[in-house]
């Protein structure tokens, strides 16, 4: 009999307490997004099981020397897994779409304003005793506004790396609910003839071009701003061995294998977070809700610097490319396009979508190296 009971004790469904059955039923929402909508899968799959391991009674892969919390350590708090992500970026991105259109680098720069304002609007909350943010924690928090997860982990690891784990929790979330945030917003800005805009098609980019530019576009930044050097170096590296064409193979590892296995272990760290302890407290709820404000006026500076362009500019500009200027790489573009073949099906804004997308992931990168400049130790 007291084997019995100490087998019972000892069992999960004995230990499971409320706040582990709600955010296992969290992950299991996660996974059905994935799975069944197939809303960023590569995502949401592994953020989704890496939460249900951690939230599991009895089991302590997320914890002490678990393989987790020991990926969490290696991966996220050192910043590495956050610069080969974006490594893999870089050599998956075309800049061609910016270089034949280069006016849409305005796009890019006016998603950024979610991330100061909502750095304003967490000083302003604890000013008022609402939150307990310092203007560093702010800051961390306000990157989540770019919808770009490896950036907001890096910075946070700087700025508040103890906050990372809920930040990076944010940021990861907002990237794969793109499908599900920005199209009201878009379509609450823009009329039905805005969003029907035809673009003119985009010129050939040579490719002289496409090898100069990440060069220049690094040198010029970290002369001027060195703590974005990190990110952005990463970022160009990945591009010149996609574009230089001599390292074919080293191109074809960091954009599939390499980023594949880096992208399985961040979102099991990741997702190793999402346990009842960490998550379900006052300042992470704050820090989502912040993060959805962020990402939302980003969104929304985005459309509507793309709606005043169209007033200004001598050729057609559809409005909604503007959404694309937040850093989700491709997830923005994509659902951008989709949106416009709602309104229009021979209407393809892929293409168009993708400069103010690549544009954001190089402002996100700048306004995070502006906040790592001045409030870094």
């Amino acid at each position: 009999m007291s084997m019995l009971q100490e087998l019972w004790q000892g069992s999960g469904v004995a230990q499971i307490g409320i706040g582990q059955i709600v955010m296992i039923l969290v992950c299991l929402g996660l996974l059905y997004l994935a799975i069944v909508k197939k809303f960023e899968p590569l995502l949401l799959v592994t953020i989704g099981f890496g939460g249900l391991l951690s939230n599991i009674p009895g089991v302590e892969i997320a914890t002490g020397d678990g393989l987790l919390h020991l990926v969490y350590v290696l991966g996220l708090e050192t910043g590495a897994f956050p610069l080969i992500i974006f490594m893999g970026v870089g050599a998956l991105t075309d800049f061609g779409p910016l270089l034949a259109n280069p006016k849409t680098l305005l796009l890019g720069a006016a998603a950024q304003f979610g991330i100061f304002a909502t750095l304003l609007g967490a000083v302003g909350l604890s000013q008022l005793g609402v939150f307990d943010f310092t203007i560093r924690e702010a800051a961390a928090i306000g990157i989540i506004g770019g919808a770009d997860g490896p950036t907001a982990i890096y910075v946070s690891s700087i700025l508040a790396p103890q906050l990372l784990g809920a930040i990076a929790v944010a940021a990861y979330s907002y990237m794969a609910l793109v499908p599900i945030i920005q199209p009201p917003i878009m379509k609450a800005l823009t009329s039905q003839s805005e969003r029907s805009i035809r673009m003119v098609q985009l010129r050939q980019v040579s490719k002289l071009e496409k090898i100069i530019f990440p060069l220049m576009l690094l040198m010029l930044v970290a002369l001027f701003l060195p703590s974005a050097a990190p990110l952005l170096g990463m970022f160009c590296f990945g591009n010149l061995m996609r574009e230089c064409g001599v390292v074919d193979r080293l191109s074809k590892t960091v954009q599939g294998s390499l980023i594949d296995i880096v992208t399985i272990f961040l979102g099991l760290a990741v997702g190793s977070k999402l346990s009842a302890e960490s998550f379900l407290n006052l300042d992470t709820l704050g820090i989502l809700l912040l993060g959805a404000v962020a990402f939302a006026i980003g969104t929304a500076s985005g459309v509507l610097m793309a709606k005043l362009m169209n007033r200004l500019s001598s050729s057609p500009i559809n409005p909604l490319i503007g959404a694309a200027g937040v850093s989700a790489v491709p997830m923005a573009a994509r659902v951008v396009n989709k949106v416009g073949l709602e309104e229009n099906p021979q209407n393809i804004l892929l293409m168009h979508a993708m400069g103010p997308n690549v544009a954001g992931v190089i402002g996100s990168t700048i306004a995070a190296g502006i906040m790592i400049q001045f409030l870094a130790d």
